[in-house]
C-alpha cells in the first residue's frame, strides 16, 4: 500500500454538477454527452453526437471545460461509474443528466490521474455495489461519491502517473485497431473472391443441398426431457452450448458435460469437427466452425448443427458465406426479420441460396483464411499482453510502486 494521504473527494474539487435532460435532438444543436458516448475503459466514443437546441434555458451552466472529468452517475449497474476525461473539442459541449461533471481544483488534483482512479473503483465494482438500484437503473449520489477518499500524491507523481498509463491505454489501443484491421482484410477476402456471384455465373444450391446426405445433417439438440440440467456432471461428454459461439468463433466457456450413459442415449445430437455451428436461440446467427480438437461433444437445443459434403461445400466457406455473402444477409434480413435474427429457426437456415463456388477457390479461400487467421492470433495474443501489462501498471501505480 501506498503512504500517500487520502482526501475526501469533494476536497479535491472545485464543482461537481449533474447535467440536465433534453429530449430534443436538432441538426444545428449543440453536442451533448450522453451515456453512449462513455466507453467501459473511460475513452470518449463521438462517431455518434446528439444535439440540443443551443438556446436550451441556462445551457452555458453546463459547458464543459478541458480538464473536466465526467462520472456516469446513472446507468444500468453494471455500467454505472464510468469515467471520461474531457480534453476538449473542436466545438462546445453540454452533457446529459446521467453524468456528474467534477471539476478538479487547481494544486489539488490531475484531471488524468483522477479519471485513471475513478475508472479503477469502477472495473472492482465498487459504484455498483455503493449505488441505489431500481428496475434496469441505478444511480451513485453525488454525496456517496463525493465523500469518497482518494489517494493524493504530489501533483508532478499524479502527472507521471497519468501519462504512463495513458500511454499503456493507447498502446492497448493501437493492438486493438490493428486487430480489426485483420478482421475487415478476412472480410475482404472472402467478398473480393465470392461476393459477386452474377459475374461468375455459378450455380445456385441451398444448404440443405450441401448438407451431408446422412440423417441428422443439419439439426438442433435435444428438448425438453430429453437432457435436463440436473443431468450435467463435472466430466464425462462435454455439452456445447450459445457461450460456446461469441464472436462467429468457436470458443470454450462454460464447461457442461453428460455421462457417457446420458451420451448413449442423445449420441445422434453428437457435434464432429468442422461441423457448423449457428444460434437459433438467445442471441440468434452467431455462428462458428467446430475446431478439429473437439473432444467427444453433443449440442443443446440453442444450436443448430450443420454437418456439411465436404465434396461440395468447405466449413469456412459456408460459415464466411452466413455471415458476409450479400444473398445470405438478404435471405436473413427477409425471413428472419431483420438482422437481429428473432426468428431463425433451422427451416430459416435450410432453405437459404447458395452459390456454388467451385471447391478449387473455396480452397484458395481456405488456404488464404489459414494465413490471415494466424497472423490475426498473433495479434490476439500480443492484445491480450497489452492488457495485462496496463491491469499491472494500474495496481502498481495506485500502490505508488512506479
Amino acid at each position: 500500500m501506498s503512504a500517500w494521504p487520502e482526501t475526501a473527494l469533494s476536497e479535491l474539487l472545485s464543482d461537481a454538477t449533474p447535467g440536465f435532460a433534453c429530449g430534443e435532438d436538432v441538426e444545428d444543436g449543440a453536442f451533448q454527452v450522453r451515456m453512449n458516448n462513455i466507453t467501459t475503459e473511460g475513452r470518449l466514443e463521438l462517431s455518434k453526437r446528439r444535439r440540443v437546441p443551443r438556446d436550451y434555458r441556462n445551457i452555458d451552466r453546463f459547458l464543459l471545460q478541458p480538464g473536466d472529468v465526467l462520472f456516469n452517475a446513472t446507468n444500468s449497474p453494471d455500467l454505472v461509474g464510468k469515467t471520461a476525461f474531457f480534453p476538449g473539442l473542436e466545438e462546445p459541449a453540454v452533457f446529459s443528466n446521467h453524468f456528474l461533471r467534477i471539476r478538479p481544483r487547481d494544486g489539488q488534483v490531475d484531471g488524468r490521474y483522477l479519471t485513471r482512479w475513478l475508472n479503477l473503483q469502477f472495473q472492482h465494482g465498487r459504484f455498483k455495489a455503493m449505488c441505489r438500484q431500481w428496475v434496469n437503473q441505478a444511480t451513485v449520489s453525488r454525496q456517496a461519491l463525493l465523500s469518497l477518499r482518494v489517494p493524493v500524491p504530489p501533483l508532478p507523481e499524479q502527472r507521471l502517473i497519468a501519462e504512463i498509463l495513458d500511454k499503456a491505454d493507447a498502446l492497448r489501443v493501437n493492438r486493438r485497431a490493428a486487430l480489426a484491421q485483420l478482421d475487415r482484410f478476412i472480410q475482404s477476402i472472402f467478398l473480393d473472391m465470392f461476393g459477386d456471384p452474377d459475374a461468375q455465373d455459378w450455380p445456385m444450391c441451398t444448404v440443405a443441398g450441401v448438407a451431408a446426405q446422412t440423417d441428422g445433417a443439419i439439426r438442433t439438440g435435444p428438448f425438453g426431457s430429453q437432457l435436463l440440467h440436473s443431468e450435467f456432471t463435472d466430466e464425462g461428454v462435454a455439452v456445447l452450448g450459445i457461450d460456446n459461439v461469441v464472436d462467429n468463433e468457436f470458443r470454450w466457456s462454460q464447461r457442461r458435460y453428460i455421462s457417457e450413459r446420458k451420451y448413449r442415449e442423445l449420441a445422434r445430437y453428437t457435434v464432429q469437427p468442422g461441423d457448423v455451428l449457428i444460434t437459433i436461440m438467445g442471441t440468434c446467427g452467431r455462428c462458428a466452425v467446430v475446431p478439429e480438437d473437439i473432444p467427444k461433444a453433443i449440442n443443446t437445443k440453442h444450436i443448430c448443427c450443420i454437418t456439411v459434403d465436404r465434396a461440395k461445400c468447405l466449413p469456412v466457406f459456408l460459415h464466411a458465406y452466413f455471415l458476409l455473402h450479400p444473398i445470405a444477409r438478404r435471405h436473413l434480413a427477409q425471413k428472419a426479420k431483420g438482422a437481429i435474427m428473432e426468428g431463425l429457426n433451422m427451416g430459416i437456415i435450410k432453405e437459404m441460396p447458395i452459390p456454388m463456388a467451385p471447391l478449387a477457390l473455396q480452397d484458395v479461400f481456405a488456404a488464404r483464411l489459414r494465413e490471415a487467421s494466424e497472423l490475426r492470433g498473433s495479434c490476439k495474443r500480443a492484445t491480450a499482453e497489452c492488457d495485462a501489462l496496463f491491469r499491472s501498471l494500474q495496481h502498481r501505480a495506485f500502490r505508488g510502486e512506479l
